[in-house]
């Protein structure tokens, strides 16, 4: 079983509420979930977060991959340092031989080719 920490979200239309949950991988994401390990709230002012710090540790030792929203708001709590921070992977560089292609035979000018 693959388990996730993301993000669950609860309240009204247009007033939205978040916890930070423990779930399986392959439940939705409002659906069932095993643990909650804290809440958001954006629509408050100042910005209202809370964490179980321990439960937090406690699951990423055991396995849980956090989501990359999950994994932003860890980082912004101090939980997880910035270089885990998930980088995309970059485009594979062109390869030689469709690089020898677009260019023109040696020897030959521009207008020749």
């Amino acid at each position: 079983m693959s388990v996730k920490i993301r993000m669950r979200r609860i309240g009204a239309k247009k007033h939205p509420f978040y916890r930070l949950v423990v779930a399986d991988s392959r439940s939705p994401r409002d659906g069932k979930f095993i643990e909650i390990l804290g809440t958001f709230d954006p629509m408050s002012e100042p910005v209202k977060r809370t964490v179980d710090a321990d439960k937090v540790k406690a699951w990423l030792q055991k396995g849980a991959r956090p989501s990359d929203t999950a994994r932003a708001f860890l980082i912004g709590e101090g939980l997880l340092p910035k270089e885990t921070a998930r980088k995309r992977p970059s485009k594979p560089p062109k390869s030689a031989s469709s690089a020898a292609a677009a260019a023109p035979p040696e020897g030959a000018t521009a207008t020749e080719a």
